[in-house]
């Protein structure tokens, strides 16, 4: 027979009826995304994500005043704190900026590969034209935070003489341009590469050409 696991001294501690509510918020917003990589957001009702969630209309309002903040609290959950972690590193970091980039984007390749996390900017992708609102938050969320950080790695990488004199923010939506054109087009005109999605594979092909170019080196050119 199984063992049921041991349950921790401070879930013994806190009464059941209390550890059901601390988990309530996070019911309502996996009930939520669900229900907008099925049907999307516009078509996702408040009504729909409580009944999902076993709950009552008005019970959902107490932990989310609007769908739109439910959306909020997914990019809060799901995306802010591995952009925050990113830029944790980033900053911190001395040396060619390609090691730093590449630790980065291995990460982000993880984060793409999991469905519920890769769902949120493919929500945007797909709603925020019809919802700009939702499009203003994850910049002021994600985006606001990410591409200073990046612009000043590039930056810095060019005063240290690891990289050639280039636009630093140019240069760092060319690094994060084809990212976003590999999610449009699978998500919008569903043209997806053999294989599958593979962001592993996609960020290697990518930082190759990004540091290393297209022309083959010398030798193999003439080969």
């Amino acid at each position: 027979m199984t063992e049921k696991p041991k349950k921790s001294e401070r879930e013994r501690r806190i009464p059941k009826f209390r550890r059901r509510a601390e988990a309530r918020p996070n019911e309502v917003l996996d009930a939520a995304l669900d229900l907008f990589i099925e049907q999307g957001f516009a078509a996702t009702r408040v009504e729909d994500i409580a009944k999902r969630a076993g709950l009552s209309k008005g019970a959902v309002y107490l932990y989310f005043p609007s769908k739109e903040a439910l959306f909020e609290g997914l990019v809060k959950r799901g995306v802010a704190p591995f952009a925050q972690h990113a830029l944790d590193m980033v900053v911190q970091f001395q040396g060619h900026p390609r090691v730093a980039l590449s630790a980065v984007m291995s990460m982000m390749a993880i984060k793409i590969g999991d469905a519920r996390v890769s769902a949120i900017p493919k929500l945007i992708l797909r709603e925020g034209v019809r919802f700009p609102e939702l499009a203003q938050m994850y910049r002021r969320e994600v985006l606001e935070k990410v591409l200073p950080v990046l612009t000043a790695l590039i930056a810095t990488g060019i005063e240290n003489g690891h990289l050639r004199d280039v636009d630093p923010e140019l240069t760092v939506r060319s690094i994060v341009g084809p990212l976003l054109t590999h999610l449009l087009l699978a998500e919008v005109f569903q043209i997806v590469p053999e294989g599958g999605m593979a962001p592993d594979r996609l960020i290697e092909n990518h930082l190759t050409i990004l540091f290393d170019g297209l022309s083959a080196p010398a030798k193999e050119e003439q080969a």
